[in-house]
């Protein structure tokens, strides 16, 4: 299914650190080299031996892209060289990578959210004209424009997308079923049947979602609020929003969820919630895509046959998807001292059309007219994703999130109230604003 957006593209990942806006879209599993798959990778052969060092966290999702990029593209006098590492190793790496004139890497995974930070800040070298020289070689034109959209920032184009990435809802069909319970389309409905849950089967914390105090709250409380239609920024008057009924709103439904969490949420990140998922110790939990396909998994849980998926409710009745997209790609960062030709050449065999069939069921790749009949998230995906609310794509949108992580973790876990909380967020905000973004 090709993916639609509106005027603002829809994106996700919130900031974790000032540079590099992300929250781990998926991160941190390990999958071996079998998923690596032979392609076609016909660079021009350098005249002396090229090494080339890739940056891309390790996941289900990722990995059959850059393990496929690692097989294929290192031939002659080309080496590609991919380490593993988890999510936030590849942060720290990125920033640093970025932060001078001679960087260690010379190919990079980013993300949807990081591109107009990037690309403001000339952090990422502009791919438009290798993208129209090597098209037809990699027939790029099947690259889902939106997706290629999403990669660019004021009509220049800093990523090649790989593939899309979108909130989707876990769930124990076995459980459901037992206890006559329907997917929840409204957090009000996922409150009741946890408690049903509770009740029922005797599980203390039926609801397992990623609200690490250092990244992943961030992106709940920005899909819950981009559920009722409020960007942190009205992008016409350039003033926060965190002093809306709609901000307000936000904390008391996620506060809502609480009793039926465990009470170290705020530690958990998409592995922890993951882990809940595959003890039996919750029963629905909603994470981003490239994580669903571990879930179905018998040598990773004895529930593996018992999850089903569905796309995550909204907030309140008549709302938007509880939800974030991001699109993941290839960048090629401005410090690199390879040859840019080959570097693109390198990334290009990495999307290409078969690499790209090969990374189904892990990944949802982001070529049109792919069959995905063999992935069981990918309807679920695409519902998700139909009735998401556009959202913001803004430079200012790290630092902001930076400022208000703390904020949100202390209203959230009753340690601020409301109103205080959205105070000091919005005061926060114009301070950023008025800093920098004038």
């Amino acid at each position: 299914m090709a993916i639609s957006v509106p005027k603002k593209v829809l994106i996700g990942c919130l900031a974790i650190t000032t540079i590099v806006g992300l929250a781990g879209c998926g991160a941190g599993s390990r999958t071996a080299e079998q998923t690596a798959t032979k392609v076609a990778c016909d660079f021009t052969n350098p005249p002396a031996a090229t090494t080339i060092n890739v940056l891309a966290y390790n996941s289900s999702a990722i990995d059959p892209f850059t393990n496929t990029m690692v097989s294929s593209c290192t031939h002659d006098n080309v080496t590609v060289k991919h380490d593993p590492i988890d999510f936030p190793g590849q942060v720290q790496k990125t920033t640093a990578t970025l932060s001078s004139d001679s960087g260690s890497y010379d190919i990079l995974e980013t993300y949807s959210f990081v591109i107009p930070d990037f690309g403001s800040k000339e952090k990422l070298v502009p791919l438009d004209d290798l993208f129209a020289k090597y098209s037809a070689e990699y027939k790029l034109d099947a690259l889902d424009p939106a997706m290629v959209q999403t990669m660019s920032y004021e009509g220049k184009m800093y990523g090649l997308p790989m593939q899309a990435q979108t909130h989707v809802m876990a769930y124990r069909k076995d459980l459901f079923d037992k206890n006559g319970i329907t997917p929840p389309t409204t957090f009000e409905e996922m409150r009741t049947a946890a408690k049903k849950l509770q009740e029922a089967e005797g599980m203390k914390y039926p609801i397992a979602l990623p609200w690490l105090a250092t990244g992943d709250i961030g992106t709940a409380y920005r899909a819950a609020l981009s559920s009722q239609g409020t960007f942190f920024v009205d992008p016409d008057t350039k003033k926060p929003n965190f002093t809306t009924p709609e901000a307000a709103k936000t904390f008391e439904e996620m506060r809502s969820l609480l009793p039926y969490m465990d009470p170290q949420v705020t530690t958990f990140d998409q592995p922890k919630v993951q882990q809940q998922l595959f003890n039996g110790s919750a029963a629905m939990g909603i994470m981003f895509s490239g994580r669903m396909i571990d879930l179905t998994k018998t040598e990773n849980t004895k529930f593996a046959e018992a999850f089903a998926f569905a796309p995550p409710p909204a907030v309140l009745e008549g709302g938007k998807t509880f939800g974030a997209l991001s699109v993941d790609g290839w960048s090629i960062p401005f410090n690199t001292k390879v040859d840019k030709d080959l570097l693109f050449e390198v990334i290009a065999a990495a999307v290409s059309e078969d690499a790209s069939k090969a990374s189904i069921p892990a990944a949802y790749p982001a070529r049109k007219g792919l069959d995905q009949s063999a992935s069981p998230y990918a309807k679920a995906a695409d519902e998700a994703i139909a009735n998401m609310n556009e959202q913001e794509v803004q430079p200012w949108l790290p630092p902001i999130n930076n400022a208000v992580l703390p904020l949100i973790t202390e209203v959230v876990t009753g340690k601020t109230s409301v109103e205080d909380g959205q105070k000091q967020m919005q005061a926060a905000a114009e301070k950023i604003l008025a800093a920098d973004f004038q």
